[in-house]
């Protein structure tokens, strides 16, 4: 499906990103960004998350500028499967973002993702977080780096970053993305490479250190001439695709490359790129200006918060592969709306009985204070023993009135007891009888008697054909399932004298 973006709906105070591929997550919070121990669910939090090059398909599409607006989604969406061989019978997850141009065609960036791929990816994160509010393509991470003017517009870029599954290669021009790639050099792939080369398998983690602290530049002549050897290949890859890239989309030149790693910067390797493609080339580590104490964080864990930050100004303006979105506010769904009529008819149900209520808790608030002052009085006994006689019959005659109002909270109190017992528990006979009565009509069934015991009701039924019988039986044990204990017709048989079907129904309610 082509999704279409939503406004951000609520304020929040949070930002999280996550990649799911390494499970590391960081929280902006506080204007620090610092890594997350663990998932939770907080509607506070605004979640991004990406999707490596690797699990996208994309494409370039041009439509005619006389192509209505309100007709350019479906356009993209029937384009990208027949121009991508997309299966039909997938609904996939299928978004656009177009490229300002100014030729005779429009020209859209699409971006298409398998529904299965993003359930297994985010799925288990989706069970602890509820949602999950962004999802960037990861080439198009980049993008924050023009808009805020970290990079300049008007030059051609070339960016390479090496993760432990996936090594992926983007083309930017003028501040747009055109191109973007993976190749088979994963940091875990050159790993293996590696151990082919040695014939041994050397311990992982001691291999990944030595990359990460010495990188080209160790002094160990066996593991420099190995890596040498290992990204010479890297570079030949690249050194191809950067040929095609600068034939195919009529680059004159690549201005600069940029060479990155989720684990930080391989030392030497932008030199090693500047003697062997020609290109100028550095690390790829900005500073975004963000407060955070690691000696080191995945550069798209930055690019994805740089990105939120863009989304949240202007949703348009990032592409979002979401299918996790934060639910809608509970007035705006349909249980919320659902419950909210449900208590407002409770609480019209209920009035009369509350304002019955209301009385007696007034009564009780009267005997409340009645009974202080008796108490009050009672104190003052022994320091008016003049006025005892007066007093006395004072007393007396509260207490009459106490007997009396007593009286009258114990009457309206077994009155509202009855009026409630006959308004929520008594059942109208009279409306199970029509409700049958109904349900018989339906089905041209006659009653000869009927007999009623306390909930238990056996009809005499009548009708020109068995089958109407049985079915009658069926609608109403579907029909009425929560209302009856038993329903059962002991005897169906025909009349002798006629050509109608009798048959005895018992009815159990509840």
């Amino acid at each position: 499906m082509l999704l279409k973006k939503k406004s951000l709906k609520s304020i929040v105070k949070n930002i999280v990103t996550l990649n799911p591929y390494t499970d590391k997550k960081y929280i902006f919070k506080n204007d620090i960004f610092k890594p997350l121990n663990k998932y939770s669910y907080n509607t506070s939090n605004f979640i991004t998350s990406y999707i490596s090059n690797k699990d996208l398909i994309s494409t370039t599409i041009h439509l005619s500028r006389n192509i209505p607006n309100e007709d350019i989604a479906d356009i993209l969406e029937i384009k990208a499967y027949e121009e991508l061989g997309l299966d039909q019978a997938i609904d996939y997850i299928i978004s656009s973002t177009e490229v300002e141009n100014v030729g005779e065609e429009r020209e859209f960036q699409i971006f298409v993702a398998q529904p299965e791929i993003l359930g297994e990816l985010y799925l288990p994160i989706k069970k602890q977080t509820k949602y999950i509010d962004l999802i960037i393509p990861a080439p198009l991470l980049y993008k924050a780096l023009y808009k805020r003017e970290i990079l300049q517009d008007n030059k051609t870029h070339c960016f390479i970053y090496f993760t432990m599954d996936e090594t992926f290669v983007t083309f930017y021009s003028n501040g747009e993305f055109i191109y973007s790639k993976s190749i088979e050099f994963s940091l875990n792939q050159i790993y293996d490479k590696y151990c082919e080369l040695v014939g041994e398998k050397i311990d992982e983690k001691e291999f990944f250190s030595i990359l990460e602290a010495e990188g080209l530049k160790i002094a160990n002549s066996e593991y420099q001439q190995n890596f040498m050897k290992i990204f010479s290949e890297v570079f030949i890859t690249l050194n191809d695709i950067v040929v095609y890239a600068k034939r195919a989309f009529q680059l004159k030149t690549v201005d600069h490359m940029f060479i990155g790693s989720v684990n930080g910067s391989i030392i030497g390797l932008d030199e090693y790129s500047e003697n062997y493609l020609g290109l100028q080339s550095a690390d790829l580590n900005f500073n975004y200006n963000v407060n955070n104490n690691e000696w080191y964080t995945d550069q798209l864990q930055s690019l994805m918060l740089l990105n939120t930050l863009d989304y949240m100004e202007d949703e348009e303006s990032v592409i979002n592969l979401t299918i996790f979105p934060r639910a809608p506010s509970f007035m705006k769904r349909a249980s919320g709306q659902f419950i909210v009529a449900t208590f407002a008819a409770i609480l019209l149900g209920l009035a009369p009985p509350l304002g019955y209520l209301a009385v007696s808790y007034i009564n009780d608030a009267k005997i409340h204070v009645l009974t202080n002052e008796n108490n009050k009085l009672t104190e003052e006994f022994n320091k008016y023993k003049k006025i005892l006689g007066a007093k006395k019959k004072e007393i007396a005659a509260l207490d009459k009135n106490i007997v009396n109002v007593s009286k009258i909270y114990s009457g309206k109190t077994k009155t509202l007891r009855a009026i409630y017992d006959k308004k929520v528990n008594y059942r109208l006979k009279s409306e199970t009888f029509h409700t049958i009565a109904n349900d018989l009509s339906k089905f041209d069934v006659h009653v000869d008697t009927m007999f009623s015991k306390n909930d238990i009701l056996w009809l005499s039924l009548v009708s020109s054909d068995d089958r109407k019988l049985t079915e009658l039986i069926k609608y109403i044990s579907d029909t009425h399932f929560d209302e009856l204990k038993q329903i059962d017709i002991e005897l169906i048989k025909k009349d002798p004298e006629g050509s109608y079907y009798k048959g005895l129904l018992k009815v159990e309610l509840k």
